[in-house]
């Protein structure tokens, strides 16, 4: 039988992730098929996915039931509840790490409503670590100001970091930055680099969208003809700045430590505006030492129909023009990526609360039963 489109992406030294996880599709045997038919080798958590699993489903009430003997926190019966679920996971996906420690991983996010409070987002990255005790496991940091001290703190505390909600070329910088930083101190401290590893969540389609809008508010031909250009572009050079920050003497030094880099990892790639063709943040953004993060639809619609090519670091200079393209236009560059940042995390502390609010629910339908 031939190899399906995901395992040919594979072979190109892109590893396959879903953004999705719930108590379901690791009890069901789902996320075990999608390992074995569609190239999984990760998990990134969501807490909008988890709370639809939650309020949708009765795999979680017996936990909840047991958990309100002794719990009556919202935030502490989810996180018991999505570190059960975690683990699970973790567990099925040792194997994959142990035979490449790059993948196998599940990652957990701290509370949103932290991303910019330094002390509070280390602490409850700590937490997680002491609480889900995997070699495999992250634990995803907003990629803000105050977030990118927390993860430099993190790695040089030993502890393995998925740095989301990166949408601009600086921020992205930032975080390789505070991880080679955390590297050497965690060096400095007698830890070893080998245990530790990051991956960059930088955000895709999400750029697109914003600078569409502005650029129809334009609504000049030169405008209309560039969108869908950016999110690309931008990804692009963002893997052209990762193989500049992960070479030369100060990373050779680390690496012969035995670091690893802190891969890019696409997120974000389901494809928003239906004009557009819905594997294309998959298809366009195709390299080695890369991860993409896909939900449900877009693996399958990849499995289905995608192209398989190395595309990554095809087009660099039309990818700079592009950029150059969009400012004369009209369109901040900078003020997009700050807006989506912003948006961002308002989004995930909104997933979160409405989250809390399922659990509040669920609690309510139990104790009234």
């Amino acid at each position: 039988m031939a190899e399906s489109r995901l395992n040919e992406l594979s072979a190109r030294g892109q590893s396959v992730w879903i953004d999705y996880l719930s108590r379901d599709l690791v009890q069901s045997g789902e996320l075990k098929r999608l390992m074995d038919e569609d190239a999984v080798v990760g998990v990134t958590s969501n807490p909008t996915i988890f709370e639809k699993a939650l309020s949708q489903s009765d795999a979680y009430d017996e936990q909840v039931r047991l958990l309100l003997e002794r719990e009556q926190d919202p935030k502490e019966i989810f996180l018991h509840l999505a570190v059960r679920d975690v683990e699970s996971a973790l567990d099925l996906l040792a194997p994959v790490h142990e035979r490449n420690p790059e993948d196998g991983y599940v990652s957990i996010e701290v509370d949103p409503n932290l991303a910019y409070d330094t002390k509070a987002t280390y602490e409850e990255a700590l937490r997680l670590h002491e609480w889900i005790r995997r070699p495999n496991l992250y634990v995803k940091i907003p990629g803000t100001k105050p977030g990118i001290q927390a993860i430099e703190d993190c790695i040089a505390a030993g502890r393995s970091i998925n740095v989301t909600l990166l949408f601009s070329l600086e921020m992205h910088s930032a975080s390789m930055e505070a991880y080679l930083r955390g590297l050497e101190r965690f060096i400095e401290s007698g830890g070893d680099p080998a245990r530790v590893r990051s991956v960059a969540s930088f955000f895709v389609s999400r750029v697109d969208t914003e600078t569409d809008k502005r650029l129809e508010a334009i609504g000049s031909k030169e405008a209309l003809a560039l969108r869908g250009k950016l999110a690309i572009a931008n990804a692009r050079i963002a893997y052209q700045n990762y193989e500049k920050a992960f070479s030369g003497s100060r990373w050779e030094a680390l690496e012969a430590k035995g670091a690893r880099t802190q891969r890019c990892l696409w997120a974000s790639t389901s494809t928003k505006n239906p004009a557009y063709r819905d594997v294309l943040y998959v298809e366009d953004l195709i390299g080695p030492e890369t991860v993409n993060t896909m939900p449900e639809e877009t693996i399958r619609a990849f499995q289905d129909h995608g192209e398989v090519a190395l595309t990554l670091e095809q087009g660099i200079d039309e990818a700079r023009q592009v950029f150059e393209r969009v400012a004369e236009a009209g369109v901040d560059y900078d003020d997009v990526v700050v807006t989506l940042e912003r948006e961002g995390v308002e989004k995930f502390a909104d997933s979160f609360r409405e989250l809390l609010d399922g659990v509040k629910a669920k609690r309510g339908e139990l104790v009234s039963a």
